[in-house]
């Protein structure tokens, strides 16, 4: 047979084959070309390329067996049983060749139904992807409505916008992308209505703690001004800075304490950011921003009650105006800091202005019921803590101001009254008599609150003592010195007018001490008691001094800004004028007393007997007139007591005189004049030994003209030159009307016609 010479392809499986390092490598390079040659029908060349080569392979086998006959024959045997293995594997291959064209077959048919098959598939594959990405549109529209019910506005927002920006245009084939593109402003419109409805509930909250907020602010105003009065007392140049100037705030940094978050109170202005921000996303901001104007407008007018009391128990109704608008007030400013596209200056201003004209109306109104000045301090201060507290976060407080004026006029008013009604009490209820001590604690209490000066040291003091003025005058400084503290704790440093307060305190106190103590003290001049009159006139010498002293002392009280540095009371003059009726009133009622004693004189004219003994009339003008010099008028000053000496002495020696002088006395004996001239002496002794030479001079008058009716000579009166030396103080007409009355033994008819001469010639000149 005929060798086949084996192609190059051939040649290189069979290479492939024998060099197969196994069998299982063998048979792994054998089956693949089985398989190429059964799909080609040239299965049997590749048996007979195998058998060609296994016929040379036996070739070289025996050639080489030729050479090496032993080694031939172990080859031949190999041989044999390779080629039975040959033989073996020759069938295997018959077989496996037909097993693989059983296979090709149905391998064919399989790849015509997977031809088939992948156009189907292709089909199904877009149409997975399609319900992929449709589902995944669902599951984002699904997320946002879960995000919505979480209140996620924002992340329900930001999905939305994925949603319709990213994932809608890969299905915009779909209906399903219109649907859901058609739905997005109806979501959108649910993520503001909820983000709104979350607000609310927040704005809601807000109103709910605006009180508490209010209240927290006031009292930490009131530690600040604490702290400054503490700094103040340790460095006295802090006491003009006040509270909010940069001084204090500096002074109180250590202490900064954030209202809005602290351990009382946290405010979140988280659900106002988000739907802030989510408005703002969705390009609604200017509607946002007048929905939110319209609800704290709203919220504004239910924080603001329809009227408010000023005389419940601890000031509740007003506390909780003033407090409610501090918190909501506060909440304004701070979202105006925050958010200063939302709220500007203007929109918080205009609200703000708002509540305070209807507060400061609410206020004014509700005053009239205040009848107590505790009770408008304590609003007053109140008022004054919330007008700082707004201050301190930028809130314009004049309309306060105004209606602190408001205040203190009612204040002054209130306190007037009540000052008045103590001082008409205490003038009124005295026993004007003088102030007995009986111990140097009681001296220094009264010390403490008058305006007096001791004579000598308090040191020196003998108790019991006696004090010049009455009760009253202790009291009614008491009582000027509170009107004064009263007034002053309404000027503190809170209180922007203080030439106001001391213009108002200087007119109240003059007409306090005016109408209630001077005019009720002149009232009193009325009374026909000595004593009482005289303890009037000490107490308006008292009172006058305490005025010059409350001069000095509202001066020093000024504020540096006032126009004037002095300060003149009328009722100053006031009382320095009434003490001259004061001593009118003393004049008169001693001059009625001795007129009174003078009256019961009962003196005979033409008595037949001389007299003994002085009048009981005059020992009793005279112990009348030691009496009132050592008891009642003791606490007159020097001055005072001897201008009433002298002129109650002239009215006595003028009364005296007018006895004998009276119509009714027609003749008067040696035995009367005698009388007259002993009650004359016995008075002229008397006031020598008061010890005042001038009280002398009131009866010169008298005491000549008793020694002219009693002259041997009456001639000398007649002689001008001898009248001027003996009787220079003896009337000119009074002299004759005497000299005529006293009856002589003998009268020539020269000295009557003398008498006459000189009686018509003074009463012409008179």
């Amino acid at each position: 047979m005929p060798s086949v010479v084996p192609s190059r392809n051939d040649s290189y499986v069979l290479n492939q084959i024998i060099i197969s390092p196994s069998d299982t490598d063998y048979l792994d390079q054998l089956i693949p070309s089985i398989k190429e040659y059964s799909v080609g029908n040239r299965t049997s060349q590749l048996l007979q390329s195998l058998s060609n080569f296994a016929g040379d392979k036996e070739a070289e086998i025996e050639t080489i067996c030729n050479t090496n006959h032993q080694e031939f024959v172990s080859s031949v045997n190999q041989l044999l049983r390779i080629r039975e293995g040959t033989v073996s594997l020759t069938s295997e291959i018959l077989d496996l060749n037909q097993s693989i064209q059983a296979s090709t077959e149905r391998l064919a048919e399989q790849k015509k139904a997977l031809v088939e098959s992948r156009s189907h598939r292709q089909n199904i594959d877009e149409t997975s992807h399609a319900i992929q990405d449709c589902l995944e549109v669902l599951r984002l529209a699904n997320q946002v409505h879960d995000l919505l019910a979480k209140k996620n506005h924002y992340a329900a927002l930001r999905a939305l916008d994925e949603l319709q920006n990213v994932h809608l245009k890969g299905v915009t084939n779909y209906k399903i992308a219109d649907m859901i593109q058609r739905s997005v402003p109806a979501t959108q419109k649910a993520i503001a209505e909820a983000v709104m409805s979350d607000l609310n509930t927040w704005l809601y909250r807000i109103r709910e703690m605006s009180q508490y907020l209010g209240e927290i602010a006031l009292y930490h105003t009131d530690l600040r001004k604490t702290r400054q009065k503490q700094r103040a007392e340790k460095m006295p140049y802090l006491g003009q800075v006040k509270l909010n100037s940069a001084i204090e705030l500096v002074s109180d940094e250590h202490e900064e304490y954030d209202l809005l978050q602290n351990e009382e109170l946290q405010v979140d202005f988280t659900p106002l950011f988000e739907c802030l921000h989510i408005h703002q996303s969705l390009g609604h901001m200017n509607k946002f921003r007048v929905e939110y104007a319209n609800t704290r407008r709203r919220q504004k007018e239910l924080l603001v009650p329809a009227s408010i009391t000023l005389v419940d128990e601890d000031g509740a109704s007003l506390h909780n105006l003033l407090e409610e608008m501090a918190g909501f007030a506060i909440v304004e400013r701070s979202t105006m800091k925050r958010a200063p596209d939302l709220r500007s200056p203007v929109d918080v201003d205009e609200l703000w202005d708002s509540m305070c004209q209807i507060a400061v109306t609410l206020i004014s109104k509700a005053l009239p019921e205040v009848d107590n000045a505790e009770s408008l301090l304590k609003i007053k201060n109140l008022i004054a803590l919330f007008m700082q507290t707004m201050d301190s976060w930028g809130f314009s407080v004049g309309i306060f101001d105004g209606l602190l004026l408001t205040l203190f006029k009612q204040y002054a008013e209130l306190l007037k009254k009540r000052f008045s009604d103590d001082f008409q009490e205490i003038v009124s209820t005295d026993d004007y008599m003088p102030m007995p001590i009986q111990s140097l604690e009681e001296l220094d209490k009264v010390l403490n609150v008058s305006w007096y000066n001791l004579e000598k040291p308090r040191e020196e003091q003998v108790f019991p003592c006696v004090l010049p003025f009455s009760q009253m005058y202790p009291l009614c400084c008491i009582d000027i010195r509170n009107f004064l503290n009263q007034f002053y704790f309404f000027a503190n440093d809170d209180f922007s007018h203080p030439n106001i307060i001391d213009e108002t305190l200087k007119d109240a106190l003059d007409e306090l001490l005016s109408s209630k103590v001077c005019d009720t003290l002149v009232e009193r001049l009325a009374s026909q008691y000595l004593g009482q009159i005289v303890q009037i006139l000490i107490n308006l010498e008292h009172f006058e001094l305490a005025c010059h002293e409350l001069e000095n002392l509202l001066a020093a009280a000024r504020s540096q800004n006032s126009s004037s540095g002095f300060v003149i009371l009328k009722a100053t003059e006031k009382f320095r004028s009434n003490k001259k009726a004061a001593e009118k009133r003393i004049f008169e009622v001693v001059n009625s007393k001795i007129d009174d004693l003078i009256e019961t004189a009962e003196y005979d004219w033409m008595s037949t007997i001389p007299p003994t003994e002085p009048s009981n009339y005059m020992q009793t003008l005279t112990r009348f007139l030691s009496n009132i010099m050592n008891s009642t008028l003791l606490g007159l000053p020097t001055e005072i007591k001897e201008l009433i000496y002298f002129d109650a002495l002239s009215h006595a020696a003028n009364m005296i005189l007018a006895l004998p002088l009276a119509a009714d006395v027609k003749r008067i004996n040696s035995n009367g004049v005698l009388a007259l001239a002993k009650d004359v002496e016995y008075l002229y002794h008397f006031v020598d030994s008061l010890g005042v030479p001038i009280l002398r001079e009131n009866l010169d008058e008298l005491h000549q003209t008793v020694q002219l009716m009693q002259a041997d000579n009456t001639d000398e009166f007649y002689d001008i030159s001898t009248r001027n030396k003996k009787y220079g103080r003896v009337d000119a007409i009074n002299g004759p009307v005497l000299l005529e009355k006293v009856v002589r033994a003998v009268q020539s008819p020269v000295k009557a016609d003398k008498f006459a001469t000189l009686s018509s010639r003074f009463g012409k000149k008179s």
